[in-house]
């Protein structure tokens, strides 16, 4: 914020110099005076380029009075603390010779920061000396943080891509390792990128922010439920908890996973059989978790299988890389019941 510290002596020749800048060029003044582009002239007669005159458009940008800008240095508005030089610095490295045009931060007087692209053009007498600067401003401080948006989510694109990827890697890696045929292969990395797809569909209708249990447990299960009619024979219990991108990625293949064992193996394998899907948050030595329940029931005898399949080492193996999740897996008799403990999401127990 500037402060005046001018002398009576030289306050009365700031204004003297601002009477004598009107009388010479009346009739621009009053054109400079209304236009929309803000302006200001320097006297170039002192080092510290003081302003002489400051249109309304220029006080309007700046929120300063005329009162309180006369007479004061155009450097005293820019922000200070950077690096870049101020504009008497710069003028006088270029010597004022022509128009240049530099981008520099300023100062409201609010103390907040606008950047503007600053034209400086010097304004010579008869003799051919310099004797004012004229200067225009162009606010760039949206275009400037609208580069900085765009940055901002060229980074996160980035981020989500790599994740996406390092997902896509890990289900090729893992389906590489069953004892697949080609087509079984094939049908394997399909199915699960599909699921992973439509974990993206409804991870970008809520712009990547966090995604409700709920309606991530709809997008997974679609193909198992409303497409082959079975949506009831599935029972959810819980509040639709927000779960960050990560988390929804990870639990989507999860329950791609177990609906689909269900279909081949277990509940969904028979025309009575049930799921009941439902979670909860709890505290566990100081630490709020998330513990998640698919349990089956009514389908058919289960048996603890000789060896893990694809579809479990997922799920285990994946979501305790992924979201440091413990992961039960039990193969009762009247149907297999998956147990996911996690942390929960920060603030979903009100902390």
């Amino acid at each position: 914020m500037i402060m005046k510290n001018l002398d009576s002596a030289s306050q009365e020749r700031a204004e003297s110099e601002v009477d004598e800048f009107r009388d010479n060029l009346g009739p621009f003044v009053i054109a400079a005076q209304t236009t929309r582009m803000p302006m200001v002239f320097t006297n170039a007669r002192d080092d510290n380029n003081h302003i002489v005159f400051a249109n309304d458009s220029f006080l309007s940008l700046t929120g300063y009075t005329r009162n309180e800008i006369l007479g004061e240095s155009l450097d005293s508005i820019a922000q200070s603390g950077t690096e870049v030089p101020t504009i008497s610095e710069m003028m006088r490295e270029h010597q004022g010779q022509h128009g240049d045009t530099f981008d520099l931060p300023y100062l409201r007087k609010d103390g907040s920061t606008f950047w503007a692209s600053t034209f400086v053009s010097p304004v010579w007498d008869e003799s051919g000396k310099i004797v004012q600067h004229f200067l225009s401003f162009v606010d760039l401080t949206k275009h400037i943080e609208e580069l900085a948006r765009s940055r901002a989510l060229i980074e996160e694109l980035n981020h989500r891509v790599k994740n996406t990827l390092a997902t896509v890697q890990s289900i090729v890696s893992q389906a590489l390792r069953a004892p697949l045929d080609a087509e079984g292969l094939r049908e394997a990395i399909e199915s699960r990128v599909f699921a992973l797809s439509r974990s993206h569909d409804l991870l970008t209708q809520v712009s990547w922010q966090n995604a409700g249990l709920h309606d991530l447990l709809e997008a997974a299960l679609e193909p198992f439920g409303a497409a082959r009619g079975w949506s009831c024979r599935f029972s959810i219990d819980g509040d639709n908890i927000g779960v960050p991108p990560k988390t929804a990625l990870a639990l989507g293949i999860a329950f791609h996973e177990l609906a689909t064992n269900a279909v081949k193996y277990g509940a969904l394998s028979t025309e009575t059989g049930r799921i009941q899907i439902s979670w909860s948050l709890q505290r566990a030595q100081g630490e709020a978790r998330l513990v998640l329940v698919w349990a089956e029931s009514d389908g058919p005898p289960v048996a603890v299988p000789s060896i893990k399949g694809f579809g479990s080492r997922v799920i285990e193996r994946g979501l305790a890389h992924e979201l440091r999740a413990t992961v039960r897996l039990e193969f009762a008799s009247g149907g297999v019941v998956c147990t996911i403990d996690m942390p929960a999401p920060k603030g979903s127990m009100g902390g």
